[in-house]
């Protein structure tokens, strides 16, 4: 019943698939335009991700336990809200009256939300928790005694990071950047609170979706071709991790 209660809204959101125009939904203008735009954005936001992820994991992976157990707390914080609240909280510290965003505002006369750049920033904010987790708990199966061994023998913290950390948790890494991009290329509700949705500007695919079954933008027939293409992808993101944990264990 578990089983059923997961697979059957697939089932039914494979039978809405018009086959007949399938490539013609999902080739229109504007379904291509969405397309282009996650892809693009969610690959930024994973860059974010690795760039301010990593420091983190390693961090809170080789810290002390309370204060490790503090640093989780505040980066699973994210993870658990409610993407609207979280698109809010963006607002309130980037926005034109923002925290940030004001004076940012005042001395520039540039504001961030409802740009492009504000769909990254809202994707790697929802993002950025899976890959620190990910590579955080990767750092600490892999132990500290190889660290220590290339201490004792002289190597640098930068040369023990980038030649012995690292490499252990490539198995890790990975997962922890094509989960941190399926998560981008799913973020929907801060996105749509923080960035807006303009076509061709911040409409991403999750957008176009629901601004189709609205009465905008694309049609409800590219929209279900859209969410059948967001389906497969998130099937290939499962089935890819799986394969490399499996490759990574032998």
């Amino acid at each position: 019943m578990g089983l059923a209660f997961l697979i059957l809204p697939i089932v039914g959101l494979v039978s809405r698939v018009q086959w007949s125009t399938l490539g013609d939904d999902l080739f229109s203008h504007a379904s291509m335009t969405a397309l282009r735009l996650s892809l693009v954005t969610a690959a930024a936001a994973t860059v974010v991700c690795i760039v301010l992820g990593l420091p983190m994991a390693v961090v809170m992976a080789r810290a002390a336990r309370r204060t490790a157990s503090l640093l989780r707390t505040l980066v699973l914080i994210p993870l658990v809200l409610p993407p609207m609240v979280g698109g809010l909280a963006l607002l309130s510290l980037l926005g034109r009256s923002g925290l940030i965003g004001e004076p940012v505002f005042t001395w520039s006369g540039h504001s961030l939300p409802y740009t492009t750049a504000a769909v990254v920033v809202a994707q790697s904010f929802v993002a950025l928790p899976f890959f620190v987790i990910t590579v955080e708990g990767a750092l600490r199966t892999s132990g500290v005694s190889h660290e220590q061994i290339a201490a004792t023998l002289g190597a640098g913290r930068w040369r023990v990071l980038s030649q012995i950390t690292v490499p252990l948790v490539v198995p890790g890494l990975v997962a922890g950047t094509v989960l941190a991009f399926a998560r981008a290329l799913g973020e929907f509700g801060a996105t749509a609170l923080f960035a807006g949705n303009a076509p061709g500007v911040t409409r991403t695919m999750p957008l176009a979706i629901y601004t189709a079954f609205n009465g905008v933008g694309v049609t409800a027939d590219s929209a279900v071709a859209l969410s059948l293409l967001l389906l497969v992808s998130a099937a290939i993101v499962v089935c890819g991790l799986r394969s490399w944990r499996e490759d990574a264990v032998r």
